[in-house]
C-alpha cells in the first residue's frame, strides 16, 4: 500500500538521490596510523550496506570501496570467506559496526586492520529501549543476538551524517593531501542526508495513525525521530519466532489502532507476516530496514520509498 507525495515532498525527497558527499571531524578508532595514502590511492572496506554507502560518498572516485557484504545477503548472517579476510586485511580502513556481524569483528580482531566503529562515533539505543518504549514484551529466545544495543542508527539520516563525518576525519588522517575533498564530499553527503531528513519530518507531520506494525523491529531510531511508533512482533532478530500469544497481541492491537497495513521486509520470510494480516484483515507492504539494496536503488531512493509506504500505511495528508 503506497501514498503519493506531496509536490513539496517530492522536492525533497528528491535531493536523497543526489549521489556526492563530505565533512568536518568526529571522534575515530583506529589501528596504526599513515601519514599518506599510496600512490594509487586508499582502499576502503565496508561490512554492511549503509557503510559502504557513506565509504563511497565520502571517499570519492580515486578510492577503491570494497563491499563485504553482497547485495540481497542479509547483513546479520555475513560470513567471510578466507579470501574476504585477506582482502579486508590489505584495506587501508575497515568501516564495520562492532557486535552487529561477529565475523567481521571476528577478523578486525585477528588482522589488526585499521578500522572506524560506527558505535564509537553515534550513541547507540539499548536493545530493549524502543521496545519498552512500545509496550513490548518478547520471552528471552526472541532477542536479538548481536550484542546489548540496537544497530540500525542509519535509518535515523541525521546519525548517518555524523558517521559521514567521522569517516571524512578518518580518511582525512591517512591522505591528508586530499583532506579537502572529502570535507566537501562529506558536506555534500549531510546536505543529502539532510534532505531525507526533511521530507520525512514533513510527510509524517499530519497522519491518522501513529503506529506502524513490523516484524524485524529494525525501525526504533526512525520512529523516535519523527514521533511515531513500532509494534514488532518478531524483536531485533529478523530470524526470530514470535510466540502465539504475542501474533495474538498484536492482532488485538492492529484492531485498536485501526492499522490497514502489516508490513513485511524485502529480504525476510514474509509468511509469518502474510498469515497474521490475513488473520487481521488488512493488507501487507514492504518496508526496508536498508541493510542491503535492490540492484539500481541506494540509499536515498529506498529511503524514499519508505517514506512513501509508511505514510500510506498511517494515513499522511
Amino acid at each position: 500500500m503506497t501514498s503519493t507525495l506531496r509536490p513539496s515532498l517530492l522536492v525533497a525527497a528528491a535531493a536523497a538521490t543526489t549521489l556526492t558527499l563530505a565533512a568536518c571531524s568526529a571522534p575515530a578508532e583506529t589501528g596504526a596510523s599513515a601519514s599518506s595514502a599510496p600512490a594509487d590511492g586508499l582502499t576502503v572496506a565496508a561490512a554492511f550496506y549503509p557503510l559502504e554507502y557513506v565509504a563511497r560518498g565520502v571517499a570519492g572516485a580515486d578510492t577503491t570501496v570494497v563491499a563485504l557484504a553482497q547485495p540481497g545477503v542479509d547483513a546479520h548472517d555475513l560470513e567471510l570467506s578466507p579470501a574476504s579476510v585477506r582482502e579486508m586485511q590489505g584495506a587501508d580502513l575497515v568501516l564495520f559496526l562492532s557486535d552487529f556481524q561477529p565475523a567481521v569483528d571476528d577478523a578486525i580482531d585477528s588482522t589488526g586492520v585499521r578500522s572506524l566503529d560506527a558505535a564509537a562515533v553515534v550513541e547507540l539505543h539499548d536493545a530493549e529501549e524502543h521496545a519498552e518504549e512500545e509496550g513490548e514484551a518478547h520471552d528471552a529466545e526472541d532477542e536479538h543476538e548481536h550484542g546489548t544495543s540496537d544497530p540500525h542508527f542509519w535509518l535515523d539520516p541525521t546519525l548517518l551524517a555524523a558517521y559521514a563525518d567521522s569517516v571524512a576525519a578518518e580518511l582525512s588522517e591517512l591522505d591528508p593531501d586530499n583532506a579537502d575533498s572529502y570535507a566537501a564530499n562529506a558536506a555534500s553527503l549531510t546536505e543529502t542526508l539532510t534532505g531525507i531528513d526533511e521530507a520525512y519530518a514533513t510527510g509524517l507531520a499530519q497522519c491518522e495513525r501513529d503506529t506502524i506494525f513490523v516484524a524485524h523491529e529494525a525501525f526504533g531510531y526512525l520512529t523516535e525521530r519523527y514521533g511515531i511508533h513500532q509494534e514488532g512482533f518478531a524483536g531485533l532478530d529478523p530470524e526470530s519466532e514470535p510466540s502465539p500469544a504475542r501474533l495474538l497481541e498484536i492482532k488485538e492491537r492492529v484492531a485498536d489502532t485501526g492499522a490497514t497495513v502489516i508490513f513485511t521486509e524485502d529480504t525476510v520470510s514474509a509468511s509469518v507476516a502474510e498469515s497474521l494480516a490475513n488473520d487481521a484483515g488488512v493488507a501487507t507492504a514492504v518496508l526496508s530496514p536498508v541493510e542491503t539494496v535492490a540492484d539500481g536503488e541506494d540509499y536515498a531512493s529506498t529511503m524514499t520509498r519508505n517514506l512513501e509506504e509508511i505514510r500510506g500505511a498511517l494515513g499522511c495528508a
